[in-house]
């Protein structure tokens, strides 16, 4: 019987401090790796600009103001539809669009949008909610990544991975524990 072979995610290195880490992902960036990522016990300041997450693709902000566009301006249309099409009622000889009466919940929706598509952008661009990871099949990340150690992950789609190189790269810039990272 022919068993299906799992897929290799990557490499795991574990390093003991955060300054090891930061050295560590500096010198991978510099050899040319583009899909790396680093996980932390705690906030390690400078991590991200050493990863190269700079802020140039942030999509979090321009999905607020589509979120908070598209929200007021569904509300200011729906009820401007209400109060001139759908049920109108003349009042006092008052204009059907009388459009600041409008203001309260046109303003309510317009913050009700930018902040559901805020949240929900964010969560997809993060690729979240992700209730499993293939680092979660390796024992030691499990059992410190979140209390003593500092791990940098190669991933396996970088172009330049080469399960060998790589491993011995992560050797070289001293990581402990270097372990393949398979995807089930």
């Amino acid at each position: 019987m022919n068993l299906p072979r799992p897929h290799l995610y990557g490499l795991l290195g574990e390093f003991d401090s955060p300054k090891q880490l930061m050295d560590a992902a500096k010198k991978v960036r510099e050899a040319g790796y583009k899909h790396i990522d680093a996980f932390v016990p705690f906030p390690v300041e400078g991590l991200s600009h050493a990863l190269g997450l700079g802020r140039k693709h942030d999509l979090v902000p321009l999905l607020t103001l589509v979120g908070g566009l598209g929200g007021g301006l569904t509300g200011f249309f729906f009820q401007l539809w209400v109060n001139m099409y759908a049920y109108p009622m003349n009042i006092a000889g008052r204009p059907l669009n009388s459009w600041p009466a409008f203001i309260p919940v046109t303003f309510e929706l317009t913050v009700l949008g930018a902040s559901l598509s805020a949240v929900f952008g964010m969560l997809a661009l993060n690729g979240l909610p992700q209730p499993h990871h293939p680092l979660f099949n390796v024992e030691r990340f499990s059992k410190h990544a979140t209390s003593d150690k500092f791990f940098l992950c190669i991933e396996a789609r970088d172009k330049k991975f080469d399960l060998a190189d790589a491993s011995r790269f992560l050797q070289g810039i001293n990581a402990h524990h270097v372990t393949e990272v398979l995807d089930d």
